[in-house]
């Protein structure tokens, strides 16, 4: 699948012809901003080809990373190598990092995640290939990493991707300048992130790893970093325009003479260029970025749109939209009707009302409404509010869920739920699936059976989840299993066009005139990115076939439980009352798995529906702050097309 799902433009800095000091003023690494990581990864694979060729007579000494940022970058210099464009027969290869201990054959070892990823697919020499040995004994790894640094320092060239919280490698917070090749142990809160690789098993998540210090990247040449999704801006933030801190690793390489970012929209969001463009240059004055910039205005001088004044304009860089747009309180005026027609309580149109105004037409009256849920609970998480009111109105609506969840159940309830079906005078499974729980390898793919138990209790949460308020699970609740997702761990298969043939026949045989899908821009392999790229393809691709319904048919976009759309961004929004925000959580509560002990909640601890409740009701303060009505929440969404 090589679509890519990127926002709608809405605006935003004029780059052509504006001077390079300029659009970098802000800047501390020089960073180059695509629209999606394909693109971004393409460009890093150019200047890594270019650097190869340009090295003849001698190695080319290359350091690299692992994880889930070069993952294309990675696929791309592979195909180049098989096309004869590019041969790593003079390129030297240096990883940053490894688990501690680990083997080169442990699935999850860096060792191995290199080779399959590239080095098994280009034509490098064997004794060109050094990644940290994490089977050497304690006694001599010191003397080990030693000598590793010393092979590893004056790298020509460094690529290497940045974490959530700015960590190159494994330096970790409190990492400095100095620190050369060395073992580090891992704090709790490193072990849980890891744990992603190991099937979110904490228990087997190695204490200690070998990484290449910060010192011994700043003797490389040149550094390439790279950040895609979401989940990454406030780390791109903080090294590209923050202070040098050793609270923020990757910011300690600003003092680099010649180092580039690559980034994607996504995880360039919060940089000054993207949140407030007026501030670098001219700007391109959509209606969106009019919004956007009064938005910005009224957090920054903390008055409501309808109190801006010409001063607060001038004083803040805005002169320029005052330009364009003409006197100040038009401006003020203009942007609180827009707002304020995003708002509406009938998110499915309202029958016989003149919808001039509203986000949603009045025909057709009832609709049929497709939500796509990416997990079988991220429906209720992420617009559950929205569904119930859908519901409760009269609209013929349906929920697909695009894939299992299976791996997100903890061995511990599947053996709750077969000691209650046994308890009630079912059959006794108890020890045979305790069996199937204690077979299973830690990081490995868990056993189908196991998994097929773990669907089917998803299966009936989101069932009983949607009966809560009063929606026919049997005709309305579809479980696509989208095969992508099926390889028992957390890295998947990759999406292929049988996975798009499931969604297109449901959406074929439904003709929906209202798709909801998640909209979360987190890492291009995250599920919820890959479940709703699927989705938006099944949609062209039957745009294409002539199925001509489908020019009627609008795609809204919702957020997940840690994100949301900002108002400049929001086209939709749906206020809840006290008793619907109850009625959304008790949904939530309906899926048990996920409660208490979230398999995979990130940094935050918090359940789902805190997460989710705490998010509506701060968009609908922020609502109130800019001037609008007082509501309980508020669930937002952005119009796709």
């Amino acid at each position: 699948m090589e679509k890519h799902f990127t926002l709608p433009y809405e605006g935003g800095l004029i780059e052509t012809d504006l001077p390079a000091g300029i659009l970098h003023n802000y800047e501390k690494i020089w960073t180059d901003i695509y629209p999606e990581s394909r693109q971004a990864s393409i460009a890093v694979a150019d200047l890594v080809v270019d650097a190869i060729k340009s090295c003849e007579g001698r190695l080319f000494r290359l350091g690299l990373t692992t994880g889930a940022t070069p993952v294309t970058l990675y696929e791309e210099l592979a195909r180049r190598c098989r096309a004869g464009d590019v041969s790593f027969q003079q390129v030297e290869i240096f990883s940053i990092d490894e688990y501690y201990p680990a083997s080169e054959n442990d699935l999850q070892s860096r060792n191995h995640r290199l080779h399959t990823a590239l080095l098994d697919q280009v034509d490098i020499l064997p004794e060109n290939i050094h990644i940290p040995d994490g089977t050497v004994p304690q006694k001599d790894v010191s003397d080990y990493c030693a000598a590793f640094d010393r092979q590893a320092r004056d790298l020509d060239l460094l690529v290497i991707g940045i974490g959530e919280e700015g960590q190159v490698g494994f330096n970790e917070a409190g990492s400095n300048e100095k620190t050369r090749t060395r073992t580090v142990r891992l704090s709790y809160k490193s072990r849980k992130r890891q744990s992603r690789n190991f099937n979110h098993d904490f228990s087997s998540t190695p204490e200690s790893a070998i990484t290449m210090g910060i010192g011994t990247m700043l003797t490389a040449g040149r550094i390439i970093l790279m950040a895609w999704g979401e989940d990454k801006a406030e780390a791109v933030k903080a090294v590209v325009e923050g202070e040098i801190t050793t609270a923020c690793p990757a910011s300690l390489l600003q003092r680099h003479d010649h180092i580039r970012f690559f980034t994607d929209e996504t995880a360039a969001s919060l940089l000054t260029r993207a949140v407030a463009p007026w501030l670098v240059g001219p700007c391109d004055w959509t209606p969106k970025l009019v919004r956007k910039a009064v938005v910005w205005l009224c957090l920054t001088v903390e008055k409501p749109i309808l109190k801006l004044t010409e001063k607060d304009y001038l004083e803040n860089s805005l002169g320029g939209l005052l330009e364009y747009y003409g006197s100040f309180d038009k401006v003020n005026i203009d942007v609180f009707n827009d707002l304020q027609h995003t708002i509406t309580g009938w998110p499915g149109g309202k029958p016989g009302a003149d919808d001039r105004f509203r986000p949603v037409s009045a025909t057709p009256f009832p609709k049929t409404v497709l939500i796509f849920s990416p997990h079988p609970d991220d429906d209720v998480i992420s617009m559950g509010g929205t569904f119930i009111r859908l519901v409760s109105q009269g609209h013929d609506v349906h929920v697909a869920y695009q894939t299992s969840g299976n791996v997100a159940v903890h061995d511990d309830v599947v053996l709750q739920h077969m000691d209650t079906a046994f308890q009630l005078g079912m059959a006794d499974r108890f020890a045979e699936v305790k069996a199937l729980v204690d077979a299973r390898i830690p990081g490995e793919p868990e056993p189908r059976a196991l998994l097929d138990l773990k669907g089917a209790i998803r299966r009936s949460e989101a069932r009983s989840a949607v009966r809560s308020f009063g929606l026919d699970a049997d005709r309305n609740v579809h479980f696509l299993n989208l095969p992508f997702y099926e390889s028992g761990g957390i890295k998947k298969n990759p999406c292929t066009q049988v996975d798009i043939d499931i969604i297109k026949d449901l959406v074929r045989s439904l003709k929906p005139d209202m798709v909801f899908m998640a909209g979360d821009l987190a890492d291009p392999h995250g599920t919820h990115r890959v479940c709703t790229e699927a989705a938006l393809e099944a949609l062209d691709q039957l745009q294409e076939e002539g199925e001509a319904w489908l020019a009627g048919t609008n795609v809204w976009l919702y957020r997940g439980a840690w994100m949301e759309w900002e108002p400049g961004r929001v086209d939709m929004a749906v206020p809840l009352s006290p008793d619907e925000v109850v009625l959304k959580r008790h949904a939530i509560f309906r899926h048990l798995s996920q409660k208490d002990i979230v398999p995979f909640p990130g940094e935050d601890p918090r359940e789902f529906w805190q997460r989710a409740e705490e998010r509506t009701q701060n968009t609908a303060r922020l609502y109130d702050r800019l001037g609008m009505a007082e509501y309980q929440a508020l669930e937002v969404f952005l119009k796709l097309r």
